[in-house]
């Protein structure tokens, strides 16, 4: 647990002035009463009032004593009334940092520059209250841009399904129509025909991917991992991606390695990672795959002879609906997608996942907890 720092949370300005408020109603308070007693409850003050009276106005002391009763209570009126004023004022006091704080938790939704600002003795509310407000509007930023590229990716997406489908609806029609078309035409057709559809289920998936990941949560079950199998059935499952671009794998790794973490989840990672590799990897170039364990981590690294990635693109390229290539549509290249979910579940696995790259080299170089201590 975070242990919160005593001075980041010190109100003693605020302290100090509620306590001198409070101080000035309780004078003010005893000062009436003081009043009361001298002018009513204490014979010699009620005569001493009554004689200057009944000399000023020049008329009898007993008549005065009459009138004085009746100004008297009068007297005791305005006092408290006035000491209710004061109390009025004095709340008003206490509450108006209050207030200024509601007004200010208004201005966080606000989307402006404008600072927020308290009083002095507020600093360290003012201070979070910037922060959270700078928080609120760099996610809403963010948000506005994730959505602005998924709009645009959907787009394109939908541009690019014209392509195939025209494409299927054209061969198959050619097939329907011609009866007597030679056999090696046909095959031809409808090789063509099978090839755009699967690109079009292809597309269709990354559709349901899109809408998938703004959906639902990521969730990992953990269990006890064979690293090791694991990366040879990855190899062996992209083995036909791989011999089409003229790539090899070749996995170092101990037969004994093994991580504790979600299989599937992972899975996903690695496929992902790995296919990336070979789609940014120059023809006919071997992809390495290492795996080894460090003290209590271990570290899995793709490493794969392509064109150098430039650094500021090192970041950007595991954000959601990032293409490394802007130049690829998407009957080359994915929804961007990949690489963004693969950096969410080794968070939640506690690990993590960079790319470097130097002088034709590039390595995604993932990290993971080596035993299960790790929630």
């Amino acid at each position: 647990m975070k242990i919160k720092n005593k001075r980041e949370f010190d109100y003693t300005r605020l302290q100090i002035k509620i306590f001198f408020a409070l101080i000035g109603v309780l004078a003010t308070f005893l000062f009436s009463i003081a009043l009361i007693y001298f002018f009513h409850w204490s014979n010699i003050g009620g005569r001493w009032v009554t004689h200057i009276a009944a000399d000023f106005l020049q008329i009898g002391f007993f008549v005065m004593q009459k009138l004085y009763q009746p100004l008297f209570i009068l007297l005791i009126l305005i006092i408290f009334g006035g000491l209710f004023f004061v109390i009025r004022i004095f709340l008003l006091y206490v509450t108006k940092p209050l207030s200024d704080v509601e007004q200010s938790l208004g201005m966080i939704l606000i989307d402006n520059s404008e600072e927020i600002c308290l009083p002095e003795e507020l600093t360290a509310i003012t201070q979070r209250l910037n922060a959270m407000k700078q928080t609120l509007e760099r996610r809403n930023l963010e948000a506005q841009s994730a959505e602005q590229r998924k709009n645009e990716l959907v787009m394109y997406l939908a541009h690019d399904i014209r392509t195939p489908l025209t494409s299927v609806i054209g061969y198959l029609s050619l097939l329907d129509e011609v009866e007597n078309m030679p056999l090696e035409q046909r095959k031809k057709y409808t090789h063509i025909a099978l090839d755009k559809s699967y690109r079009l289920e292809k597309m269709v998936n990354e559709f349901f991917e899109i809408t998938r990941y703004n959906l639902q949560q990521i969730q990992i079950e953990k269990t006890d991992i064979d690293l090791y199998y694991m990366l040879v059935q990855l190899t062996d499952e992209l083995l036909p991606i791989l011999s089409s671009h003229g790539n090899t794998a070749v996995l170092h790794a101990d037969e004994e390695l093994m991580i504790y973490g979600d299989a599937e989840k992972l899975g996903r990672v690695f496929t992902n990672v790995l296919k990336n590799a070979i789609a940014y990897s120059f023809p006919n170039t071997e992809i390495h795959i290492i795996a080894q364990k460090s003290e209590d981590i271990v570290t899995i690294t793709f490493q794969n002879k392509g064109d150098t990635i430039p650094p500021e693109k090192c970041t950007a390229i595991f954000e959601k609906f990032y293409r490394l290539d802007e130049a690829r549509t998407s009957d080359t290249g994915g929804a961007g997608l990949g690489l963004a979910i693969a950096k969410e579940i080794i968070i939640l696995h506690g690990g993590s996942i960079i790319v470097e790259s130097h002088e034709y080299i590039t390595s995604f170089i993932i990290t993971l907890p080596f035993n299960s201590t790790v929630s």
